[in-house]
């Protein structure tokens, strides 16, 4: 039996028990009462078929691994029309990626064991020879593709934004030291739902910022997406960074020219005078709407004296987190002394972080509201009650806003 040869859980006395049939729960359960009062460090290996004992979940592991609903008794999954719908920001990914892939030989792509739930399958069943699934090795899969990169090849790593976190030293050490051409795609950033504390991609922006050489982007919608990747594979672009979030973007018609998108500029989507309202990434998309529907309204708590009855509210959405977009914030610091910032990500650290550094560091005191995840482990819920916990609901973006104003 293994369990009487040396191995590398021995090597470093650690003992070592196994391995057994995970499915034999009166046998694990002798075995860990046997364990239980044992002194020292031990390991406990069990043998297990992911869906044993429902029928459809061991033929489709994959798919089973999160089926939505389902009829329990035929297996059959209830799966809703989406035609007519915007497609996941995965899939915009995966078929933007095979397009650029066709017309740029050097690129692959490398993802820690996600190629269905990234959509990097779509590349890998045209080019099978240029998709690397390295297993659940998040710091493994950065420095491999920093070593394809250093070979004269051009990856896209793309790994769930909490799971990132697992390969911090790799993106430091091993990219962007060397500024290194990698695309480094963070799927799920921000609020994700019911998959809870461990999920949420809320550190991201926080923890890649201070790093030197790295471009960090957060496209608005699925055209801003396919432009950003589209940018970040040409010529000495260096490390690039794109978050974005899970589930649907806005776009029906999604597929769009692909065209360069100058690193570091931003966006002016609307005009104002009372306030400005700096946002990355697709929660722009919500402040957009709470925009047109705040001047829609008139605003009766506004002075008599004042030239307009309702707000007049700008809205800039700053795409790019690293480098900052100088000229439009010097735009911004010279026409505005109120400022609300909203990003799906941590509060502390972010975007709203940056702007107040920018603002004191040129010299401008604008009063600044951030909007963000709060300094706490966000708990599973919709993505709408999430929002709601951590303030960035339509409702609480528009209280804030009018609040700026006042």
């Amino acid at each position: 039996a293994i369990s009487h040869q040396q191995n590398i859980f021995e090597g470093m006395n650690i003992r070592y028990f196994g391995p057994f049939d995970g499915h034999d729960v009166k046998n694990i359960v002798r075995v860990l009462r046997q364990l239980k009062d044992m002194k020292g460090p031990k390991l406990l290996h069990l043998h297990t078929k992911k869906g044993k004992g429902y029928k459809p979940a061991e033929a489709a592991a994959t798919i089973w691994h999160a089926p939505g609903k389902f009829d329990p008794e035929t297996g059959e999954r209830i799966v809703d029309d989406t035609s007519n719908r915007p497609p996941k920001y995965q899939d915009v990914f995966g078929e933007t990626l095979l397009e650029l892939a066709r017309s740029n030989p050097r690129i692959v792509g490398v993802t820690p064991a996600m190629p269905t739930g990234c959509s990097m399958n779509i590349l890998a069943k045209e080019m099978p020879d240029r998709m690397f699934d390295v297993g659940i090795a998040e710091g493994h899969a950065v420095t491999f593709s920093g070593g394809m990169a250093k070979d004269g090849l051009q990856p896209f790593c793309n790994i769930y934004s909490a799971f990132s976190q697992r390969a911090y030293d790799n993106i430091i050490h091993d990219l962007a030291i060397l500024n290194l051409p990698v695309v480094l795609c963070l799927d799920r950033a921000g609020i994700v739902g019911e998959d809870g504390p461990t999920h949420h991609g809320a550190f991201d922006m926080a923890a890649l910022r201070p790093i030197p050489n790295l471009t960090i982007a957060s496209p608005m919608d699925e055209h801003e997406l396919r432009r950003l990747m589209y940018t970040a594979q040409l010529p000495d672009k260096g490390t690039f960074v794109i978050r974005y979030p899970r589930g649907r973007g806005v776009l029906t018609d999604w597929r769009c020219k692909l065209e360069e998108v100058q690193v570091g500029t931003g966006r002016r989507l609307h005009e104002g005078r009372d306030v400005a309202v700096l946002t990355i990434g697709p929660i722009g998309n919500d402040v957009k709407k709470i925009i047109e529907e705040l001047e829609s309204i008139p605003d009766t708590s506004l002075s008599p004296t004042s030239q307009h009855l309702s707000p007049s509210i700008a809205h800039y959405d700053m795409r790019f987190l690293k480098p900052l977009d100088d000229l439009l914030l010097s735009e911004v610091a010279a026409n505005f002394n109120r400022i609300v910032t909203i990003e799906d990500g941590t509060r502390k650290g972010g975007l709203g972080s940056a702007v107040l550094e920018w603002m004191n560091d040129n010299g401008f005191h604008p009063e600044i509201t951030r909007l963000g995840m709060p300094d706490e482990f966000v708990e599973h819920g919709t993505v709408e009650q999430l929002k709601q916990l951590c303030g960035l609901d339509r409702e609480s973006i528009k209280r804030a806003i009018l609040k700026a104003i006042h």
